[in-house]
């Protein structure tokens, strides 16, 4: 016999740490399962869909699920299918890799009005994640607020302000990329609480933001005096120094320039909202959107003897998806040790039906069809029922 290993959770943090197990200790069975149909996690449903670069990342986890010891139990999701206490008793070891999806809060009046959407279930709209098909109603939209300062605030910011021929190429929805090609928008007000300086945009996205074919990025006055803090580590300062020239030269930009205009602003705390209007510090804005993009938290787990925790599930909402795979392997090798004196456990398969890595080649194949048909990598299915149709080969 041999040792039994559950993944739950098949993004990018569970694919490394299935490559980190099985580079440690080959002859391990690994089970990777997730709540949805399909794998890849934040990868498919939360990296803004114009990046399909970032998204290219997906080719190497999908080469591990040509190993024979590794399967993919897609569609079971654990507290409705099975238990967190049946996965701990059935197998020697449990990664926890579900992430975290849930927007965290910004705890002002207001929050909960309709027309405040948390990034997550926007960015999951516009992806086609099965459980966030209703988007906002943008049809009468005209001023957004993006609430943040870090790279998913640029996302949200960009994709609205992007033309359907920028778009071309994503594999974002058609019936998102319709209603943003519809809506009356003029502006988008990126809003920061502290200074440029502190800001956690990357270079490369926030100069993206100065290239949009119908928008043009302006910045509010306080960014001339902006300077990188010279205490910060030596990369921290130079990409901060970076992005404050990058928006010294927004500051030098006009409101108007083009169809629409992105106001980044500093030094604005959002206080209240009302229908129509975010209340800040120092006034009021139009705003018949608001987007936060302030963070996440996760759904508890277990905290027991054989059960590790990797990627956001362990350390929070921080880093990029290559942070994940050092992090992952390091667990790995915590997994492998902890696994060294002690016998496998016996029993019989506890997992329920699912769609298996031949089932998600299908779903994989009538994707990238149906979007070769239209010049794009791929058009989701977003209907879960109609996802296992295809996965089960109907």
């Amino acid at each position: 016999m041999t040792h039994r290993v559950a993944i739950v959770g098949a993004g990018p943090s569970g694919f490394y740490a299935a490559d980190g197990l099985l580079r440690g200790r080959p002859d391990l069975r690994i089970d990777i399962i997730d709540r949805l149909p399909t794998p890849f996690g934040l990868v498919r449903a939360g990296v803004a869909p114009d990046h399909q670069g970032t998204k290219a990342v997906v080719r190497q986890f999908d080469k591990l699920l040509d190993q024979p010891d590794l399967r993919f139990a897609g569609g079971l999701d654990i507290g409705r299918d099975l238990t967190w206490e049946e996965l701990v008793a059935a197998y020697d070891a449990v990664i926890v890799a579900t992430g975290m999806v849930i927007d965290r809060p910004l705890g002002i009046p207001g929050e909960d009005l309709p027309h405040v959407w948390g990034s997550w279930r926007f960015v999951a709209w516009l992806n086609g994640h099965p459980d966030f098909r209703d988007g906002p109603d943008l049809s009468s939209v005209k001023s957004v607020a993006v609430i943040g300062n870090g790279n998913v605030a640029l996302d949200v910011a960009r994709l609205l302000a992007k033309t359907p021929e920028e778009m071309a190429k994503s594999d974002i929805v058609p019936e998102a990329a319709a209603a943003i090609a519809a809506a009356p928008l003029t502006d988008i007000h990126v809003i920061g609480r502290r200074g440029a300086e502190h800001a956690s945009f990357t270079n490369n996205e926030l100069a993206e933001m100065g290239r949009l074919a119908r928008a043009v990025s302006v910045a509010d006055a306080s960014v001339l005096g902006a300077v990188a803090p010279a205490t910060d580590p030596t990369p921290e300062r130079l990409r901060k120094a970076k992005n404050i020239e990058t928006l010294k030269g927004f500051a030098a930009r006009r409101a108007g320039e083009k169809p629409v205009t992105v106001h980044f602003r500093f030094h604005e705390t959002p206080k209240a909202i009302r229908a129509g209007e975010v209340e800040l510090s120092t006034g009021t804005i139009p705003a018949d959107l608001v987007v936060t993009c302030i963070g996440y938290t996760g759904e508890a787990f277990p905290k027991a003897d054989g059960v590790f925790a990797v990627g956001w599930a362990r350390r929070g909402p921080s880093g990029t998806i290559p942070t994940n795979r050092a992090d992952s392997h390091a667990v790995a090798k915590d997994v492998i040790a902890w696994l060294e004196d002690r016998d496998p456990k016996s029993g019989p398969d506890i997992l329920p039906l699912a769609v298996d890595a031949e089932g998600w080649r299908r779903i994989d194949k009538a994707e990238v069809a149906a979007g070769a048909a239209h010049g794009r990598p791929r058009l989701k299915l977003v209907d879960r029922q109609a996802l296992l149709d295809i996965a089960q080969g109907d």
